[in-house]
């Protein structure tokens, strides 16, 4: 089989893009080995459709499909897989994934597939206009969000140390670039650079399935955070809480909320989400699936130790359910419904999100303000309204991450950024019950396909996998 690779990414996305934005006649249309992007997306019309096409990389099983959102919680310790399963992501549950790894290459390949197509959009050579600024905007969020990603599971954390490798930048389309991974302090220099840009240029909110210009800002709360840039990572939070017009959703929405299959125009909870419809859908990949109560689909189950973190009165206690699933007593995770025709969107960014990091980086300075939002949260669940000090604060405000952000992704970034060790429940296989943040296999190796294909990287394969 073919290894896809960066180079033939840009190479094949490319031609995609050319043969279906060009409407002229087939004898007037360039020798396809030939097209550029500057060819390919001449018109506003063209950028429009690539920007589908760059929103529709983000919906890949290997992205927000289904993969990110799942290896960040099974990673951690939030999410196990079932005895009665479909086999994937054994290897994950296990801790004993290898450099071959199909999911690990798949997230791999497919964020360099939107951050082409995004790279496609932010260098065309049309004159600007509000609705192109608008687009180009929307590309240099995408990309940034591919990068962060990419960055975070990848490298380490940029806690620990900047300077170590983090990826390979590419800006550009050139069909030979064989780029050497960039440091991690670069990578996340060119993801604030690109929000930033992506905050000026954007005007319009259309829904909750198109970055606009407070989830670009958003999506900039979480980057400072994960750089532990506690004063600019609030400045950011607040800037989304203060002035977005957004509103976090109350106990009494909650339910109904995650109910909901469909983006949102009223600016309620969701900053950003990755939209699934009947006809565009990850069928029996999707997340819904992946969750299900019966038959052989249910492959994840909530740990013991999360659900154990609910109290009885917290709206969030109702998205789970207690039964029986392969013979064991289980915990189903209900928050991803809906799995006949539409299926639910995938949560992104979220304004309950906002607070908590506004929280967290109020600690330790301000405890009346690390206190004041963290409680906006637990006030709209109906938890107990947290009021400890000291050390014991920074863990109530991780636990409530852990709460209220559970199966959207976030847990595994969140032990990666605080370098903390995992301890799993005993839902998770004996040998994989503590996994050290020493623990190479904390960051994902570069896959074996691009080692092979780029000799630019061939000596710089993350430490262990060698």
């Amino acid at each position: 089989m073919k290894r896809i690779t960066i180079k033939n990414m840009i190479v094949t996305t490319v031609l995609f893009l050319s043969l279906a934005s060009c409407e002229k006649s087939f004898l007037e249309l360039k020798p396809p080995t030939s097209l550029t992007p500057e060819f390919a997306l001449a018109t506003e019309a063209d950028l429009q459709v690539a920007l589908r096409g760059a929103y529709a990389g983000l919906k890949s099983t290997a992205l927000y499909g289904r993969s990110l959102m799942v290896l960040g919680d099974m990673m951690a310790d939030n999410t196990y897989q079932s005895a009665l399963n479909t086999n994937r992501y054994t290897n994950f549950n296990l801790y004993n994934y290898l450099v071959t790894d199909g999911d690990v290459a798949g997230l791999w390949n497919a964020s360099y597939s939107v951050i082409l197509r995004a790279n496609n959009i932010i260098n065309s050579p049309i004159a600007d206009n509000a609705n192109i600024q608008q687009i180009k905007g929307e590309a240099y969020a995408i990309r940034a969000l591919a990068y962060f990603n990419l960055v975070r599971y990848f490298g380490s954390p940029y806690t620990l140390d900047p300077s170590k490798l983090g990826v390979p930048i590419i800006t550009t389309y050139q069909a030979d670039l064989k780029p050497e991974r960039a440091k991690i302090a670069d990578v996340y220099t060119l993801i604030n650079k690109d929000l930033t840009q992506a905050f000026t240029l954007m005007t319009k909110f259309t829904n909750s399935s198109q970055f606009s210009k407070y989830s670009a800002k958003a999506l900039q709360a979480k980057v400072y955070l994960a750089m532990g840039d506690k004063t600019n990572a609030k400045t950011a939070a607040l800037d989304v809480i203060t002035n977005s017009g957004f509103t976090a959703i109350s106990s009494a929405a909650h339910t109904g909320y995650w109910a909901g299959v469909a983006p949102r125009t009223d600016k309620v909870e969701t900053l950003l989400e990755i939209s699934f419809d009947a006809v565009a859908n990850n069928a029996f990949d999707a997340l819904s699936y992946i969750y299900l109560q019966s038959g052989n689909y249910g492959d994840m189950l909530c740990s013991s130790e999360l659900y154990d973190l609910f109290e009885t009165a917290d709206i969030r206690k109702s998205l789970y359910a207690t039964g029986t699933r392969g013979g064991l007593a289980s915990v189903f995770v209900n928050k991803y419904g809906s799995f006949t025709g539409d299926h639910s969107d995938t949560k992104v960014i979220r304004m309950s999100e906002m607070y908590l990091i506004a929280a967290e980086a109020s600690y330790p300075s301000n405890t009346a303000d690390a206190l004041k939002y963290v409680n906006e949260v637990t006030s709209r669940r109906g938890a107990t309204a947290i009021a400890s000090s000291g050390s014991a604060l920074l863990e109530d405000i991780i636990t409530e991450r852990r709460k209220e952000l559970a199966f959207e992704g976030e847990r595994y970034l969140d032990m990666q950024r605080l370098q903390r060790n995992i301890a799993r429940s005993k839902n998770y296989p004996a040998a994989a019950l503590s996994i050290d943040f020493t623990n190479y296999r904390r960051i994902m190796p570069i896959p074996q396909g691009e080692l092979d294909a780029n000799p630019s990287i061939k000596l710089q394969q993350n430490p262990g996998w060698n």
